[in-house]
This record gives structure tokens, sequence and C-alpha cells, in this order.
């Protein structure tokens, strides 16, 4: 399922239905992810004060994955397909 998102509270609430769907405590899913239970609290509640770098490790430990849709104009533009 894709869907698009419009902010971090959206986002958040993903990654807290994605969780509760796979019925994990967000203490052991922290623990296991490697990050704080206050970090996740902070994915969960769209917080945009969090790091890429451990959002992107939460998002990886739930198995969530996240695409962009850029547009057709940009895929001319050098370094595009670096990514």
């Amino acid at each position: 399922m894709q869907i698009t998102l419009k902010n971090a509270n959206e986002l958040g609430a993903l990654v807290r239905l994605a969780r509760k769907a796979q019925n994990i405590r967000q203490d052991d899913a922290a623990g296991s992810i490697g990050v704080s239970e206050n970090f996740l609290g902070k994915v969960e509640r769209g917080s945009e004060s969090v790091q890429w770098g451990k959002l992107f490790q939460v998002l990886d430990g739930l198995g969530l994955r996240l695409i962009v849709d850029l547009p057709d104009e940009v895929e001319s533009l050098p370094g595009a397909h670096d990514a």
C-alpha cells in the first residue's frame, strides 16, 4: 500500500500503526531497533526535530520504506540517478 504524506505527524502515525500492527511495545521496538524509547516516541508523535539517520533506522527496523515520487523534470538533472 502506498500513502501520500503531507507532514511529520502523518509519518509518525504510520510508524505507530506499523509497530502496533506487529504487536510490539514501544520500549521493545526501540530496543530492537537500537534507538531510545524517547526517540521512538518523538517519531510517533511527528516531532520535526528528529535526526534523519535515526528516523531511517526506525523505518527500516519496522519494515517501512520511504519512496519519493520525483517530477519527470528531475530525471534530466545531473545526479538524478546517483541516489
